[in-house]
């Protein structure tokens, strides 16, 4: 999949010039629906490091979203340009996962990134960063929490609560799972607050994460 970044920028930034960047970048974010009115294909993102994490290890897997079958993934292996910093990891991370979706052939009609999108104190997680340079609506997953305040949701499959920051609603705490953990989800771009959880919900099965995340993490820890 051949793709065109809007907005361009280096990688090997300092902290000065990274945050700068994400300042720009969150400003072409779009919390609008933007993707087809019929979802086929759903993306997966996943990255490891190897090598005290002088190599990142990207994974990019796409998902039937009626089936949620595995239809296509693909694994890069490529040098780090960016340290590990809290609050930039798409930096980090980002090169690499580019990389392995120039080697996909299905194009997705919406990425579900294993991170932040939004909800991130520059509006500018990894989710909304992909989703401004490729274009394509974006969703941000996130196992934990980075910023924000919320109410526990009930402990039911379904169960959300809305994500603060301040006043600002910046994505939701989802059970997917009974009795399991919550998800930390926000727009990313191209798709509003309101359908986030709707189409997380949709790849989920019986387990916690969704079958991309699944999916993907799996390649990228290179588990058979």
């Amino acid at each position: 999949m051949h793709l065109t970044l809007n907005h361009p920028h280096p990688w090997d930034l300092s902290i000065k010039q990274a945050k700068e960047t994400q300042l720009q970048l969150a400003s072409n974010v779009l919390l609008e629906d933007k993707y087809p009115a019929e979802i086929n294909y759903v993306a997966g993102t996943d990255v490891g490091f190897e090598d005290n994490g002088k190599i990142t290890r990207a994974a990019v897997v796409i998902i039937d979203f009626k089936s949620l079958d595995h239809v296509e993934s693909t694994l890069v292996r490529s040098k780090t340009v960016f340290p590990y910093v809290p609050g930039y990891l798409s930096f980090r991370e980002l090169p690499a996962v580019l990389q392995a979706f120039e080697k996909i052939t299905i194009a997705p009609d919406i990425i579900l990134c294993d991170g932040q999108g939004i909800a991130h104190p520059r509006r500018l997680g990894i989710a909304s960063h992909l989703g401004v340079l490729t274009g394509i609506p974006t969703i941000g997953v996130a196992k934990s929490k980075l910023i924000g305040t919320y109410k526990e949701p009930g402990p039911n499959k379904g169960n959300k609560s809305l994500l603060y920051d301040g006043k600002d609603k910046i994505g939701y705490v989802l059970r997917t799972r009974t009795n399991v953990k919550p998800l930390y989800i926000s727009p990313g771009h191209k798709v509003s607050l309101t359908s986030v959880c709707d189409i997380v919900m949709k790849c989920i099965t019986k387990y916690r994460l969704p079958e991309t995340t699944r999916w993907s993490h799996h390649i990228a820890s290179e588990i058979k």
